[in-house]
């Protein structure tokens, strides 16, 4: 039985030690809206937030979460997730939408951590997510507009 505390919830688990992360939240805990893309930490689509830095979920294993409080995309919360789930919708950044969780996810801890980033800044955070739609430039578009509108 392994303790993961989500979204300020905790959760009793049982699985082993060395089961994804991923696995965890979307199966035994229910929330889907983390989700599978490679499940080998190259596109970035089960993004989560460990204390607050993002990790690939896929590659993250339940027995080394520890006592870290886990964020998903259906946790996330404050003006900085607020401002980018807004501006999302207003500059109609996602097309499929299905790397979406974890493109906000990724631009929530840029925003964090850096509140005026640059296009490098942006282009090196968020490298690690994935678009198979090539919405790069709407993304990083809502990433500024956000940073304008938090500013403000």
């Amino acid at each position: 039985m392994v303790k993961l505390t989500i979204n300020g919830t905790e959760h009793q688990v049982e699985a082993e030690d060395d089961m994804p992360l991923l696995w965890a939240i979307r199966d035994l805990v229910g929330l889907t809206g983390t989700k599978f893309g490679c499940g080998v930490a190259q596109c970035g689509a089960c993004t989560v937030h460990l204390d607050g830095v993002a990790v690939r979920s896929c590659q993250t294993f339940i027995g080394d979460v520890g006592e870290a409080k886990i964020t998903t995309i259906e946790g996330i919360s404050g003006k900085v997730a607020e401002t980018l789930q807004t501006v999302w919708a207003d500059l109609d950044v996602p097309q499929c939408g299905y790397c979406q969780s974890g493109q906000l996810m990724s631009a929530s801890e840029l925003l964090t951590s850096n509140p005026k980033p640059t296009d490098e800044d942006i282009d090196a955070a968020m490298a690690g997510n994935l678009c198979r739609c090539a919405t790069y430039h709407r993304i990083r578009a809502g990433i500024h507009e956000a940073a304008k509108r938090l500013e403000a």
